[in-house]
Parts: structure tokens; sequence; C-alpha cells
């Protein structure tokens, strides 16, 4: 299959997108299995590549993700950065050099932090999300990592208004009603798998609810949508702030998406994330994600700067 170049594109242009694409192909997270990947059957990808590709600008990534910390202790080491948010911002800033290598003009990936955007519903305190948000700043700017960037609410609506104020503004200005996405659930596949991921995630997080099983799970598909909605709102947002940007997606994404889903560490479970988890360093150096309960019972915990970071077998 040959992919029909943009208006003016030349075969260069194109050969120097097949080779971005190809770089990112080898960790796109996806529910798909028995597929060979490659660059020509992402079209909609080659041809968002191709503008800063032909007009000899850097390509600029943009990647909803890094909230903040689950609320559950058996996922995870506590509410800041550790190890796992450390492996995977070198891993997107090596992305970025790899990039350059085939693409000189090189490329920028910019984290946008969405915690405050869904505190309210994944029931994390605001106070919370500030420092984990700080502390991924921090990271990156410690380990040199100077291809990444962080955006947040703070950089749309500033220090002055309230989290809630800006979490309302967003999801009256771009959030989709609600009935389009309950029946969205029912019509598409992806939206159906994504709405049970986030209501897995809502009720494994959901340690402190009082009330059965039962009216537990009613509560955490009800936030589920709320949860969808606050995405695509903040998708919107970050595409009227971030025109022309390569989106990239944490969640898996099928073929033909506008999204590409990409898988920032090894992990058993294709949802799982490093704010969902920790890293367990095994004896032959693989690093893993996984839950922490898992994750101590096969190793030791190890520190960095006087902080638990992650675990190490053997």
């Amino acid at each position: 299959m040959t992919v029909p170049a943009p208006p003016g594109a030349r075969a260069d242009v194109q050969a120097v997108c097949a080779a971005v694409l190809g770089i990112l192909l080898p960790h796109r997270r996806t529910l798909d299995a028995g597929h060979d990947d490659t660059p020509d059957a992402f079209p909609a990808q080659l041809r968002q590549l191709a503008g800063p590709v032909a007009a000899g600008e850097p390509i600029v990534f943009t990647l909803p993700g890094f909230p903040c910390k689950s609320p559950n202790p058996a996922k995870v080491l506590g509410h800041l950065p550790d190890e796992g948010e450390r492996l995977a911002l070198r891993f997107l800033d090596g992305l970025c050099a790899r990039i350059a290598a085939v693409h000189p003009p090189g490329a920028r990936m910019i984290l946008c932090s969405d915690g405050h955007v869904f505190s309210d519903l994944i029931q994390v305190p605001d106070r919370d999300i500030d420092a984990y948000a700080d502390a991924l700043r921090t990271l990156i700017h410690d380990e040199g990592l100077t291809q990444l960037d962080v955006f947040d609410l703070r950089d749309v609506y500033g220090q002055e208004l309230s989290h809630d104020a800006k979490r309302k503004l967003v999801h009256e200005r771009y959030a989709p009603a609600l009935e389009t996405l309950r029946s969205l659930t029912h019509t598409d596949e992806p939206t159906r798998r994504l709405y049970q991921g986030i209501t897995k995630f809502l009720f494994e997080d959901s340690v402190s609810f009082a009330g059965t099983r039962s009216a537990r799970q009613r509560n955490c598909r009800r936030r589920a949508y709320g949860v969808m909605q606050r995405s695509r709102a903040w998708g919107e947002l970050i595409a009227t702030h971030h025109p022309g940007a390569f989106r990239l997606s944490i969640h898996p994404q099928p073929r033909g998406s506008a999204k590409f889903g990409i898988r920032l560490l090894d992990a058993p479970d294709v949802w799982m994330t490093p704010w969902h988890s920790c890293v367990l360093e095994h004896a032959d150096g693989r690093r893993e994600l996984l839950h922490r309960a898992d994750a101590e019972r096969l190793g030791r915990p190890v520190l960095r700067q006087g902080r638990p970071s992650h675990f190490a077998a053997g």
C-alpha cells in the first residue's frame, strides 16, 4: 500500500516521515494482535508528520498523561514521581533524540499533565497534583532532558482561579454531551474499551469507598463517564493551544485513530502506566511496571535521594 503524498510533498519528505514513524512503531500501545505494523498502515500519522518535515521544523508531540499517582497504596510508593516516571521521561527524551537523527530539526515532547482536569473525579487532592507536577518538572531539569516540556491547567488559566473554576471552564467549553458518550460505549469498540479500562482504574483506586461492592461499581461507572468527558475536553484544549502537533496517547489506540498510542515501559497489562504502578528491576537489568503489592513480593525496596524509588529483585 502506498500512502498518497500531501499536495506538493516530495519523495524525501515521505521517506523521512516513514523513518520517524518507524521509530515510534515498536512502542505502539494497542489491543490489536497478529499484525506487522509498517508506516504505510498509518496514513493519518504520516500526514501529520509531513507538515513540519516539509517545512524543516521540529516535530511537536503532545502526550496527555502524567496526572498524579494513584491514591491506592497497593499500586504505588507514594504521591510523587519515582523510578517509573524517571525511566518514562528518559525514554521519551530518547525518542526525540532518535528522531533528530533522521530529521535534523529534531522533536519536542509536550507532556500535558492532566491531574487537575480530573482530580475531583479520581479523588486525589489538588495539592498532591501540584506537588507531582512540580516534582515532574524538577526531574526533567535534573535529568537534563532538554526535549521535554510540561503543560498543565496553570499554563492555560494562571494561578488566580481555583482548581474547581478551571475545571468548570474546560468542561463547559470543550466537553462532549454525556448522552453522546453513553451512545458511543454501545456502538464504538474503542470507546467501550476505554470506558471499561477507566472504570477498572477507578474501582481499584476507590480504596476509601464505604458502601457495598455493587454501589462502588455504580459510582465508578458514573465517574468514568465524567473522566471521559474531561479527557475529550482536555484533548480539544490541547489541540487549540498546540495546533499541528502529533497527538500521542497513553491509552491503546486502534489503527485508523487520529491518536497514536505509546507504551512507556514494559508491563504485563497494556493499560498500566508509571502513575498506577512502580518499577521492579530484575536481576538481568530488565525493568518492569507492576503494582506495588506484586513488586514488593519479588524484590527489596530501593531509595533514591532518601525516598522510595522502586524495587530490585535478586
